[in-house]
């Protein structure tokens, strides 16, 4: 046999020749793992399961074990286990701190039977880590079922770490590397948005508003700051007709005060903003989240968000808003944390409250602390900053997409690449609803202490494309506008966005991932709910849509069309998605208990004149029954039946003859 040590500065990938390599995939038994009053999951015997977390780079992490005390004279060992049962050819160890300990690389055979692979008779030498390969001269002549080290950590002064274990039955030396993006570009421009936005203090967690157009962050110990400390407070900074920031303003009162103050997220309509800390109104402080509003004289006094269970053990936490506005991500220490400050999500409750919050998983979250979380405009793509994966620094920063609805289910985290990520800590990584933009903070070129910068975002860490939809609500007799209630509902996901409209603050704001139809509508008492199709599904990049929303008021001899009602093709079965909007009708009518109403079917001239009127009959009669079922007294809704004989369109073309199938509802009595 022999025994080659490898180390590798620079790596590309995890990877071996033509045979695969896999690492331990759980613990079997040990001597002993580190463990005092202050940690939990920190550098355990699992720590070492799985690809590494910090090889490529050498030091100490709390995502490797750590044998119970350092420069032990008894034996410490760890025994794996992996998803394979094979013959191999090589074993690899990443010793990411205090290296040069192990003096034994046993196996255990399909039998548990104990073979001995090597014995160390090398002197340590002042490295601080290392990729230990051993290479066998020929594979194993027994199928593997795990591996066992064994340490005199006496060899080495100070703590000793194993970052993780492999086996493979390729000859090439197992590599320790970075989990890049895709298709980076080999150069990327990172530009300091200059002495408008930066100082010679410290400028942090910058926030973009979704359309870009205003830049939020945290500045330092700046003289303009409030209070005698001059804490940290919220700024601004607003893009200028030449494409420059202009000069940032402190936001002021109520949202700084003599306290730490810090904007964390911003809703997609611009009008909701999170603040870190409950503010009270003695101008002290909470630990905890806040929520203002901006109304048309300034923005609200802060009031706090009601999470359940929210016992974080961590001095710090961040947040972020999704896009519906109804799903938290934020950060802290809980009960079942991984180690450190954790990733968790939180939903919105029907009273208003938020759910106790769910740990993302050992995907995202690691022993390390992880923070900095920003979900984009498209409610997929996370961006986090952490060091308890293979980095460049400090800290760098990720990305990773949510793959189902749960909000637990996560891609494998991509390194952003080691032109975004530095030998600092880098974090607070922001883009814009129309994704061309990214803002983040950097210690690397800054300045003053830190700064904020912006990057052209490549492709492929971009978030996938939304629609910015806006306008606003009016009657649809005297066309005034009037404040209302609004409703997006996926037609894909079932997903579903709620925002407020307001005349006085303009027009309302949403961002709805793109491939993708809807239906829009907006409610408000005294007024009959009314829906539209928004169909995206063929938009694949940013764009902006205008789109006007009319109410009818309750009253006598008012009509209106139900967009969002449909049947399926020449036949009276009601399909699915149209019942939201049906739903939308019952509860008019539960509110207005003396309504009455007339339900008029009809269709275009394709076909049969009779047979068309029979199907406008039967289709409105089946709303009927809905409108019955959901608790309506039948003797409320007439039905009519008029065929093709009312056309609102001509019927030589589909897209005009799609007019003409529709169903009304006519207000009899209010």
């Amino acid at each position: 046999m022999r025994f080659t040590i490898a180390l590798f500065i620079l790596f590309f990938s995890l990877q071996t020749t033509a045979q695969k390599t896999f690492w331990a995939s759980r613990v079997i038994a040990f001597s002993s793992e580190y463990a005092d009053a202050n940690t939990t999951k920190e550098n355990k015997a699992f720590q070492a399961l799985g690809k590494p977390n910090k090889l490529p780079q050498f030091g100490a992490s709390v995502c490797a074990w750590q044998p119970m005390t350092q420069e032990s004279p008894l034996e410490e060992f760890l025994i794996v286990g992996f998803d394979t049962l094979m013959p191999i050819k090589q074993v690899a160890i990443a010793e990411n701190f205090g290296q040069g300990c192990i003096i034994r690389i046993e196996a255990f055979d399909e039998f548990d039977n104990l073979k001995t692979l090597w014995t160390n008779k090398n002197t340590p030498t002042t490295e601080v880590g290392r990729m230990a390969n051993l290479i066998l001269s020929k594979p194993t002549p027994f199928r593997v079922r795990g591996i066992k080290i064994v340490l005199n950590t006496n060899r080495v002064k100070g703590w000793n770490q194993i970052d993780a274990i492999a086996i493979s039955q390729s000859e090439t030396p197992i590599k320790a590397g970075i989990n890049l993006a895709k298709n980076l570009p080999a150069e990327i421009i990172k530009e300091n948005l200059g002495e408008n936005v930066n100082s010679a203090y410290r400028e942090i967690a910058p926030v973009i508003s979704p359309d870009g157009k205003t830049l939020y962050y945290t500045r330092w110990k700046h003289p303009e700051n409030l209070g005698q400390g001059k804490n940290q407070d919220v700024w601004f900074s607003e893009i200028q007709k030449d494409g420059k920031w202009g000069l940032a303003k402190p936001m002021g009162e109520p949202i700084n005060n003599t306290e730490h103050n810090a904007i964390c997220a911003i809703s997609p309509d611009g009008k909701t903003i999170l603040l870190n800390n409950v503010y009270l109104r003695d101008g002290s402080m909470a630990k905890g989240v806040s929520m203002s509003t901006k109304t048309p004289t300034g923005w609200a006094f802060p009031k706090p968000i009601n999470i359940k269970n929210f016992r974080n053990k961590s001095e710090y936490a961040e947040y972020s808003f999704s896009p519906n506005g109804r799903i938290l991500i934020l950060t802290g220490q809980f009960s079942e944390t991984q180690g450190g400050k954790d990733i968790y999500v939180s939903f919105l409750q029907a009273d208003g409250t938020w759910s106790e919050p769910k740990n993302l998983g050992k995907k995202i979250n690691t022993a390390e602390e992880e923070s900095t979380p920003f979900v984009a405009a498209d409610g997929k793509t996370l961006y986090f900053s952490t060091k308890g994966l293979s980095g460049y620094g400090n800290n760098d920063i990720f990305l990773s997409r949510r793959l189902d609805d749960t909000w637990l289910n996560w891609s494998e985290p991509e390194n952003l690449g080691s032109i975004i990520n530095t030998p600092e800590w880098d974090g607070y990584f922001s883009i814009s609803a129309i994704g061309d933009y990214a803002f983040f903070s950097s210690q690397e070129n800054a300045i003053g202490e830190e700064d904020i910068f912006k990057l052209r975002v490549p492709e492929s860490i971009k978030p996938n494309a939304v629609v910015q939809v806006t306008g606003g609500v009016y009657n649809m007799v005297d066309k005034k506008p009037i404040s209302a209630r609004i409703n997006v509902q996926s037609l894909t996901d079932k997903d579903t966005v709620c925002v407020t409209y307001d005349p006085l603050t303009g027009d309302y704001k949403m961002m709805l991932p793109s491939k993708q139809s809807y239906t829009i509508s907006a409610s408000k008492k005294g007024f009959m709910a009314v829906s539209e199709p928004l169909d995206f599904s063929k938009d694949n990049s940013f764009k902006e849509v205008k789109k006007n929303i009319y109410l009818l008021p309750i009253e006598a001899g008012q009509k209106m069309t139900l967009n969002s009602v449909f049947f399926a093709q020449s036949k009276a079965e009601i399909l699915d998605n149209s019942f939201p909007e049906l739903d939308r009708i019952i509860k008019v009518m539960e509110e207005n208990p003396t309504m009455e109403i007339m339900l008029e079917g009809h269709t275009d001239n394709q076909g049969d004149w009779n047979e068309n009127l029979q199907l406008s009959k039967q289709r409105v009669e089946e709303v009927r029954k809905y409108l019955a079922a959901g608790g309506i007294n039948i003797k409320r809704v007439q039905t009519q039946g008029y065929g093709s004989t009312r056309p609102i369109s001509s019927n030589n073309s589909e897209e005009k003859r799609r007019l003409n199938r529709r169903v009304e509802v006519t207000i009899v009595k209010n």
